[in-house]
Order: structure tokens, then sequence, then C-alpha cells
């Protein structure tokens, strides 16, 4: 099996609390990695990383590459190969996505492990959002959201999903489970992903078993309490209840 590892900037914790401040920039993430997801710098939209590019989508779901120069508080890439190829049909929501995922994963031993998946194909539905940028210091992600974000819906849709996995035990450096965002075909629309119904979809997958976390190196990071159990404000956010 092809050696691989997950490059992470930050931890998930950090930005659920509010440090939102560039670590490094979208050039030295793709040199790092050419597939995974993230957001930019004061959170200003939803990042997905695909074939090498690094793709913003804004607060009305249109996507532009984004620049060499913009700042990464937060993501999570891989150099991704496709090792495990299977199809998916007739998916009827997100949480069957996420079953089937997982269940792919644990026929092959990889519950405990990281995962970068690509599934390309058909949508009837992507119900996904993202957000507008806001300067903040100690301000949480949640509350950030609750101010900026907007949902938006895409129906018969040809794009990707593109989408990170992290076991429970690693709950804090990221989410636990299947995180999920989309790009349309023409690069065009996108964002971080709530629901979606799969007509028909080739998924790929690969198993990441090592990872690089990249911490912020000014002092502000310091005052941050990273104890504090957040799993609940998290999932709340993940699934669009800010």
């Amino acid at each position: 099996m092809m050696v691989n590892k997950m490059y992470q900037v930050s931890t998930l914790q950090a930005l659920a609390l509010g440090y939102s401040r560039a670590v490094i920039t979208v050039e030295q993430l793709l040199e790092e990695g050419n597939t995974g997801l993230g957001t930019f710098e004061n959170v200003n939209g939803e990042m997905i990383v695909m074939d090498g590019h690094c793709y913003r989508a804004d607060q009305e779901g249109n996507v532009t590459e984004a620049g060499a120069d913009m700042g990464v508080p937060f993501a999570a890439v891989a150099k991704f190969h496709g090792e495990q190829q299977f199809s998916l049909e007739n998916m009827p929501d997100i949480e069957a996505v996420k079953t089937e995922l997982t269940r792919k994963i644990e026929e092959r031993f990889g519950l405990n492990s990281m995962q970068v998946v690509k599934i390309e194909g058909e949508f009837d539905l992507v119900d996904a959002r993202s957000e507008s940028p806001y300067r903040s210091h100690h301000i949480t992600l949640k509350e950030v959201l609750g101010m900026t974000q907007k949902a938006f819906k895409f129906e018969k849709i040809r794009g990707t999903l593109v989408g990170i996995y992290f076991p429970d035990h690693m709950d804090g450096i990221n989410m636990p489970g299947w995180h999920l965002h989309f790009l349309s075909e023409d690069r065009s629309k996108g964002g971080h992903v709530f629901d979606v119904r799969v007509r028909e979809g080739a998924e790929k997958v690969d198993k990441i078993s090592r990872v690089e976390i990249d911490l912020p190196k000014e002092a502000a990071f310091d005052t941050y309490s990273l104890k504090q159990d957040l799993q609940a404000e998290l999932q709340s956010v993940e699934g669009g209840n800010s």
C-alpha cells in the first residue's frame, strides 16, 4: 500500500473557538496536497481543493480559484491517488452516502484511520452553504456563521463531492466522521454540503495513516483554551444549525 499523509493546518477546535488568522498561504498548502477541504482567513468562504487547484465558494455559492497568496487558517489535504474505487446509485440523502462510505472503509479495516474521498457524478440535489468573511478574535465559529452564513441549493447538477474522514479518537483535531464539500463540473458552484441526493457516482477513496499538523506560530494562538469539549457545538455547525 502506498504511504500517504494528511497535512492539516491548525486544529478544528482552534477554528471553532475563533482562531481564523492565516497560518500559511494557498500556495504553501498546495505543496502538501492536491485534494481536501478547509476555509480561508477570517472564514472567507468554503475551500475545496481538487486536482491540485484550490477553489473558494463565496456566500452565494459561486466559485472562483483562490489566489496563491490567500491566507489559510484551517485545512486538511492529502496527495490523492484513488486507490479504492466503487460506485454509488440512488442515494436519497447525505446520511445514506455517509453510511455507505463508512461500510466500504470498514470492510477494509479503515475506521481508525483517516480517509480522503472523491465522488464524481450526477446529483439530483445538493443542499449547501458558504459564508462571507468576518474578522474576529475569540468569537466562535458558530457565532460567526450565525451572522454570515447563507444556504443555497443546486438541482440536477454534475460535479464532485470532495470529503475527508477522521476517526473518533482524533476528535478536536478535526471533526470525527465524514465532512463533504461540493464542486460543480464547470467549477462555478460549490460549498459545504448539508444534504445531497446522488443519482449515480464514481467513488474513489484513499486510506491515510499519517498526519502532519502545522500549528499557528504567533503568540495569540496560546490565548485559546483548547481543552473544551466542543463536539455538540461542532455538530451544530456541521449540520447548519448555527
